[in-house]
């Protein structure tokens, strides 16, 4: 049956029967192929077609891999404007529109559970809060995240997506890499394994510090990842840069990645990483399905 009729030999819709299909599809940026966002879904936002990864937010991120009953933590931290910052708005009103659309306080979330039958601690970036740049709340957040990982013991998992330091707080956004780069010293020091996961994308100040100084470096695949982006790069040397320069694939060719491993993936193969690591009963075996 269709939904529409005839009235005086002309076709008008009927306004009992309306067909809404807006923002029930999503294309995909590298295939072109149009996906049912209800399949993408429950695919964990992975293409089905080529396997290109869609960035998700934090808690998405905590849900796909701890297991239930995990609980979220130190949600409370909000920034100030220690600067009265002003570009093309207000950082307050930055702060605000980010909340608004997040529901989140800033570009991080924590949180306790555990991955199989072992407890960890996530922190997780939020790209879509002003680009998950790292400001002193997100730094005071992983700090207490470490903080908590060396209280428990329990081993420390990072997922880094961000655009580097949060330029709005100046100096105390930079002291932030020194903070939390002395912490994971600290777990270094009494043993506590720490696991970096980068996803897209992963640059500026966040690459320069704790996204790179993981027990185990470990991205998704095509993730961007480097410290100064691609175009600016071909802007200061005036060169054509590689093909894939700077892609979680480039890197781990060149030795700054310990794996690739696909969002579909990332569970089981953290399980196999936490379980030999808190073992210490030889070399890993991990394995990429």
């Amino acid at each position: 049956m269709s939904w529409f009729k005839r009235e005086e030999n002309e076709i008008v819709n009927d306004p009992e029967r309306t067909v809404r299909t807006e923002g029930l599809w999503v294309r995909c940026p590298s295939c072109n192929q149009v996906i049912f966002k209800a399949d993408l879904a429950a695919n964990l936002n992975v293409c089905p077609k080529c396997d290109y990864h869609f960035r998700i937010g934090a808690r998405e991120r905590i849900e796909s891999l701890l297991e239930p009953g995990y609980e979220l933590v130190d949600l409370d931290l909000r920034s100030t404007d220690p600067l009265e910052f002003t570009d093309l708005k207000r950082y307050k009103k930055r702060l605000a529109d980010a909340q608004a659309k997040t529901g989140l306080n800033d570009a991080i979330v924590n949180a306790i559970g555990s991955i199989g039958e072992q407890p960890v601690v996530i922190s997780a970036m939020e790209y879509a809060f002003i680009g998950g740049s790292m400001g002193s709340v997100v730094g005071e957040t992983i700090a207490r995240a470490v903080d908590r990982s060396l209280a428990t013991r329990h081993p420390l998992i990072i997922i880094s997506a961000s655009g580097g330091a949060r330029m709005m707080e100046g100096i105390a956004s930079l002291m932030q890499l020194a903070k939390i780069s002395t912490g994971l010293g600290r777990l270094d020091d009494e043993g506590i394994p720490y696991i970096s996961i980068m996803t897209d994308p992963t640059t500026g100040g966040v690459t320069a510090s704790f996204a790179m100084l993981g027990d185990l470096n470990i991205a998704e695949p095509g993730a961007l990842i480097g410290f100064a982006g691609p175009r600016v790069i071909e802007q200061t040397i005036r060169q054509k840069l590689p093909e894939g320069f700077q892609r979680s694939e480039f890197l781990l060719e060149h030795g700054f990645l310990d794996a690739i491993v696909g969002r579909k993936e990332m569970k089981q193969y953290l399980s196999q990483a936490l379980a030999w690591a808190t073992a210490k009963s030889g070399p890993p075996t991990l394995s990429v399905p």
